[in-house]
């Protein structure tokens, strides 16, 4: 009978042995701040590539590699950040270590993914920006500049197939897709300052859309919860409360692909401030594609030219800090978010509006040409991106490449 009981009790002890080893390898281990810096900070030196780039190095470190996530939990991650306004990536190397270590190794994470592209534009925007730079720096400003058009049709190709299949297949919810993409187009090409209140629009009448079917039930405080970013004053403030207004749109109120921070952007830098030239904010988008890390750090160029190294940081610091806020608000429901009738509702309005804005900035891109040889080269890179299918970052170098090649055998730059 003892030996009965103990071989039972054994079982049962190894039963449970078996349970608790189980339940705690679903439990991410305790991570050190200073593992959290050593690889925050790599992603953010070798992160070229842009969002898809930077989304494959955090799945291949955090569930392949090190496992400290689920496959399923890290795609939840990304799913919650594109719901989220800002660069989705960012917020996404954000969560991820916040999944590790807390609101600590969120914002530790976050600064450490963030500051080696920040420190090479900065120091890229003093060489391009100087006031009498050398001739081939200008050949290179200008042959990456006109590439520029053809890699944010690039960004609007590339985002179009999710966005379209976020319509579904209802006929009226693809006709609605096609009238946002091209209402976004519109307002990118002709009334850029005013591209957040037509996103906005956007997403709040598919709100209200489909609140009216009963799909998709939109309750008082979530709507309400947009307005105000819709009723913001586009006034212009001038000096560093001007940077600091254009920093947050491009922050807070951008959805879909970094590459839409461009037309929010484009017309308040060159037209409404007079920060910079038209050539100038080419060569701003150029660098925020060729250098390291988010692609919203083209801001921080921008506000170089509005106030040197302190308005450079001061636009890095309003671009990025609603990322941290909504994460760190925000994690602990991302299943709540990601699964929120309203938030959906809202993107698939939004999101092909976005499309359509990207898209439609080309033009106003196109326009900022000086030169004749930047409208062939443009057709160039065109045909890499799209008939050949190469990379964002090797047009970009190949098309400056070429344009200090121009520079250099005499021809005006």
């Amino acid at each position: 009978m003892l030996a009965r009981f103990e071989g039972v009790s054994r079982s049962r002890f190894n039963k449970l042995g078996r349970v608790l080893e189980r339940n705690s390898a679903d439990i991410p281990k305790r991570v050190s701040l200073a593992t959290i810096a050593r690889e925050w900070l790599r992603l953010g030196c070798i992160g070229f590539g842009g969002p898809p780039t930077h989304i494959a190095l955090l799945r291949r470190m955090c569930v392949e590699q090190r496992r400290w996530l689920d496959a399923q939990e890290f795609e939840d991650g990304i799913a919650a950040a594109n719901l989220l306004p800002g660069p989705a990536s960012t917020q996404l190397a954000i969560f991820c270590a916040w999944r590790l270590r807390g609101a600590a190794g969120a914002i530790l994470g976050g600064v450490c993914f963030i500051a080696p592209g920040m420190v090479l534009i900065l120091v890229l925007s003093a060489v391009f920006l100087a006031s009498h730079p050398p001739v081939w720096i200008l050949g290179a400003a200008a042959g990456a500049g006109a590439a520029v058009p053809a890699v944010a049709l690039h960004a609007a190709w590339g985002l179009t197939p999710s966005s379209w299949r976020r319509a579904g297949t209802s006929r009226a919810a693809q006709s609605r897709w096609v009238v946002y993409a091209v209402v976004g187009a519109v307002a990118a090409a002709t009334i850029g300052p005013y591209l957040v209140l037509v996103l906005l629009a956007c997403g709040l009448i598919e709100i209200a859309v489909r609140a009216q079917r009963g799909g998709s039930p939109a309750s008082p405080g979530s709507i309400t919860a947009l307005i105000p970013a819709a009723a913001v004053r586009t006034i212009a403030l001038g000096g560093l409360g001007a940077l600091a207004w254009v920093a947050f749109k491009v922050g807070a109120l951008s959805y879909g692909g970094g590459f839409v921070i461009v037309p929010l952007m484009q017309h308040d830098a060159v037209t409404t401030y007079h920060w910079m030239t038209g050539g100038q904010f080419l060569d701003a988008v150029a660098l925020g594609q060729i250098t390291p890390g988010p692609v919203v750090l083209t801001v921080a160029v921008v506000g170089y030219a509005a106030s040197g190294i302190a308005g450079g940081l001061l636009a890095v610091f309003v671009a990025f800090a609603p990322s941290f806020v909504f994460v760190l608000a925000g994690a602990p429901r991302f299943d709540q978010i990601r699964t929120n009738a309203t938030m959906q509702s809202f993107l698939s309005g939004a999101g092909p509006a976005v499309v359509g804005a990207i898209a439609g900035s080309t033009i106003p891109l196109g326009l900022e040409f000086h030169e004749v040889w930047q409208i062939p080269l443009l057709v160039g890179v065109i045909v890499w991106l799209f008939v050949i299918r190469r990379g964002v970052v090797s047009s970009l170098v190949l098309a400056g490449a070429i344009g200090v090649a121009v520079a250099l055998a005499g021809v005006a730059v």
